[in-house]
């Protein structure tokens, strides 16, 4: 199967994974076919996660390693409006801004099986075509490596700016999507940073302002 016969094989149309008022700005297809020809599927597959990838990748992989990048950060700082949220209650999700650097995760995913696993990815990351997917060089204890990672730009309708205490207070206790709260998708983030030994301070700020100062 052709990397191209894959991408159409595998990943629904943008119309049946958005809801009603709430179709892409982008088409997500182009998006994919892009990263299936820049990977080309002459060797493994690398893919950097930093977010839900290191709790529940969902695909697999052959090896993974801890690894940094630099010119990106890992912010709770993208709206969800259908896995953590509603139209109605948007939650948050984490995207990979510009700026800093991020501690994560590398996954090797074997050659034969890379462009199924991007394509099943992309249909649960990129239904939406809110992110900007980029191939980033990503240091470990091995050697450099080239990963996927999904990026968020600032000038997204998806990125969230500044929010105030108060708001995210209020996200952190009731925002709730089709895979559940944004309070338990940053914890299960926090208790999985935790176990691999990566401190994200803002992340634990974020976490103490919903546990210690409920709304009323």
């Amino acid at each position: 199967m052709s990397l191209s016969d894959a991408a159409l094989a595998f990943a629904p149309t943008a119309s049946a994974l958005a809801p009603a008022g709430l179709l892409p700005h982008r088409d997500p297809q182009p998006l994919l076919q892009r990263a299936l020809r820049e990977w080309g599927g002459h060797s493994d597959l690398w893919l950097f996660g930093y977010g839900s990838l290191l709790w529940r990748p969902d695909f697999e992989f052959d090896e993974r390693r801890p690894a940094r990048v630099h010119g990106w950060h890992r912010a709770l700082k993208m709206w969800s409006r259908i896995n953590r949220g509603t139209p109605q209650q948007p939650g948050l999700v984490f995207g990979l801004l510009s700026g800093g650097s991020c501690q994560g995760m590398v996954f090797r995913v074997p050659r034969a099986s890379g462009a199924e696993v991007l394509t099943r990815l992309w249909a649960r990351e990129m239904a939406t075509a809110v992110y900007d997917p980029r191939w980033l060089p990503c240091h470990t204890a091995h050697g450099p490596v080239q990963a996927l990672a999904f990026t968020l730009s600032r000038k997204s309708p998806s990125h969230t700016g500044t929010l105030a205490d108060e708001e995210l207070r209020r996200i952190f206790c009731s925002a709730c999507g089709i895979y559940g709260t944004t309070l338990e998708y940053a914890e299960r983030t926090f208790e999985e940073l935790q176990r691999l030994n990566i401190r994200d301070r803002h992340l634990e700020r974020l976490l103490r302002l919903a546990r210690d100062n409920p709304p009323p």
